[in-house]
């Protein structure tokens, strides 16, 4: 059996021997291509075709002239060919600019081959000096020079376009492209041209009127991307491709939705560099394009400063969260980057994967709890990491209601462990995630994580560590998020369950939250709570009716909605900001990160608190939410809607 590795030596000596025969093969092409270029010319010049011309035959002179020429004619393109590097080119992904660099090298080449003639091989003839001559022979070449490279590719799109015109069109998903620009054509080119013939071009919709009744490869163009609903019934449309890789954002949202609203499937090219050999590649459309907010533009300078060359700390680092915020940081030349999960499986993937993505990057892999201080003094004591992001919590909203002394033993007094060794080692900052659940709470889950930002808060004040806290909504596509729950329940055929058709909640992707959580580290003083701009509450039953529209199906047809009522902890609307932080919020100098100075608080009245509640945790989970209620306020379990925005 093969050494792999003679396997691929011997793959790669054939593609090169295969690269090199190509080569030969052009110039070879090239050659035959000039002299027969420059004897056309001297033909046609002294025949007497060309104005100007004085004689009706090719004398002698004039063919030794083109003999002494045909060796040092090739040499002296095959040297300007090289330079221009014509024969490295991929003429299947030929464009203008590979004509311009065609155009200008048999310019130049031809240009000295007059001037070798003129001086070495004319033999003092004044008549086969001629510019006009030599002029005709580029002319010629040029010509030849396009059509050997580009012949094949006008041949086949000529073909691809006649076998559209004739072939039959029962049977095949009617196609709507939107756009009728570059990434347009190279769809409609890609259906035309697919092995696989089960698509049909029908219409392509532009913005733009003046395209308005033209024709790409055989398809109309019409104009009004507003009638795209009405399109999409009038031609029977199955599948809709949006191709508006360069639109503005808000134009490309808007298109989005128009296409959601009817029946056929959508696909979309989301930028230009998904486009390869000029053929688009679409992709399914996704709930978070429906929920399109701007881009997050990072100040970097202020991430590197804090992260490059440290020894970073992710604590829930498998989860969704936590593994963006590791890709993230990945980015930024960290000294290392240790992933902190009680789960191992997920945690090793992405710690082969951050390998794989950053050859050379530091990734270690420890396996703990953050309930087990022993496992994190450990941990703290042997890479004493200069930045942690604290991401590991008990976030599931009615399970916690079920288990509440867990839900405070890993969410509380694990942050208390993570807190402690922060200040005994020395790190230079703290980034604790929480959740617009903290504010007035609910449930448990959010309950704890209010009381978790009071612990950061108070430690603020008496460290030299930087504490912060970000606080955010739902991320979409996070694992035991709503967005798996209905894709799961749509696969299964429905129902989809939702407990309340008014229910609503900010959302956000999962790069976005990661990417702001990594900013709003690098702003403000210690104990600050920094407020992610989650953009405008979506109600939950729009964001199913789309993702089963997304899916294929319609909804309360082809896949039913059930309302099942409100759980216990959970309410119709989620908070960002409480009452006394209101008057305090401040603008950072990223138009997406607000921020509210700490709370005042009793810090020996939250030590007896925390006492108590390590004592309670052991027993009864009445006795933990009843103390939970009276350390916290604003925390009303089960309690209905205190809708407040900010």
């Amino acid at each position: 059996m093969k050494n792999p590795l003679e396997n691929f030596r011997s793959h790669g000596g054939r593609a090169e021997a295969g690269r090199l025969g190509k080569i030969i093969l052009y110039m070879l092409v090239d050659a035959a291509c000039i002299n027969l270029s420059i004897a056309i010319a001297v033909g046609l010049w002294f025949g007497g075709s060309i104005p100007g011309s004085k004689t009706t035959y090719v004398p002698d002179e004039a063919w030794a002239w083109f003999w002494r020429m045909a060796v040092a004619a090739p040499i002296i393109c095959f040297v300007v060919y090289f330079a221009f590097r014509l024969y490295s080119s991929l003429w299947k992904y030929a464009n203008i600019d590979e004509l311009f660099k065609i155009f200008l090298a048999t310019f130049i080449s031809f240009v000295l081959i007059y001037l070798y003639g003129f001086w070495f091989a004319s033999g003092g003839s004044e008549m086969l000096r001629s510019r006009r001559l030599m002029f005709l022979a580029w002319v010629l070449d040029f010509m030849l020079f396009v059509s050997s490279r580009l012949g094949y590719r006008g041949l086949m799109r000529s073909f691809v376009f006649v076998s559209h015109m004739a072939s039959s069109r029962a049977g095949l998903k009617r196609v709507m492209v939107i756009g009728a620009g570059f990434a347009g054509y190279g769809v409609v080119r890609g259906i035309l041209g697919a092995p696989v013939r089960d698509r049909l071009p029908v219409l392509i919709v532009d913005g733009d009127s003046e395209k308005n009744n033209a024709y790409i490869l055989g398809v109309r163009v019409v104009s009004g991307l507003d009638r795209i609903p009405e399109y999409a019934v009038k031609f029977q449309i199955d599948e809709i491709i949006v191709a508006l890789p360069n639109a503005d954002p808000r134009e490309q949202q808007e298109v989005y939705r128009r296409c959601a609203s009817t029946d056929c499937r959508i696909k979309i090219i989301p930028s230009i560099s998904d486009i390869t050999e000029g053929v688009p590649s679409p992709r399914d459309i996704n709930i978070s394009d429906l929920l399109f907010r701007d881009e997050v533009v990072l100040d970097t300078k202020n991430i590197s400063d804090y992260l490059s060359k440290r020894t970073v700390l992710v604590t829930g680092g498998g989860g969704s969260i936590g593994s963006e915020l590791c890709r993230q940081i990945a980015k930024f030349a960290p000294a290392g980057i240790i992933i902190f999960d009680i789960y191992e499986n997920h945690a090793y993937e992405l710690a082969n994967e951050l390998l794989a993505r950053n050859p050379g990057i530091n990734v270690m892999v420890k396996i703990g709890s953050v309930r087990d201080p022993g496992r994190l003094d450990e941990i703290f004591s042997q890479y004493m990491p200069q930045v942690i992001f604290h991401a590991a919590a008990h976030k599931h909203v009615p399970l916690m209601e079920d288990c509440p002394g867990e839900a405070v033993k890993n969410n509380i007094f694990g942050t208390l462990n993570v807190v402690k060794c922060a200040d005994k080692y020395g790190a230079e900052r703290f980034v604790m995630l929480s959740t617009d659940k903290a504010v007035n709470p609910a449930s448990v889950m959010g309950a704890t994580k209010r009381v978790t930002e009071l612990i950061v808060q108070d430690q603020a004040a008496r460290s030299k560590t930087k504490y912060m806290i970000v606080r955010f909504g739902n991320v979409l596509g996070s694992r035991g998020s709503v967005i798996p729950k209905f894709q799961e329940q749509i696969a299964w055929g429905g129902p989809v369950t939702i407990t309340h058709p008014d229910m609503e909640r900010y959302f956000m992707t999962i790069p976005e939250a990661a990417r702001l959580v990594l900013q709003a580290a690098g702003l403000g003083k210690s104990g600050n709570i920094f407020v992610l701009d989650m953009g405008e509450p979506v109600k939950i039953v729009e964001l199913a009716k789309n993702l089963i529209k997304l899916s294929g199906y319609q909804p309360d047809k082809d896949i039913k909605i059930e309302y099942t009522g409100l759980r216990p902890g959970e309410k119709l609307h989620e908070e960002l900001i409480m009452e006394e932080e209101r008057g305090q919020m401040q603008v950072t100098c990223h138009k997406k990160i607000f921020m509210a100075r700490p709370t005042n608080f009793d810090s020996r009245q939250l030590e007896r608190h925390l006492r108590e509640l390590s004592r309670l945790s052991q027993r009864s989970s009445g006795d933990v939410v009843a103390y939970l209620q009276e350390m916290l306020q604003g925390f009303n379990p089960h309690s209905g809607d205190t809708r407040m925005t900010m």
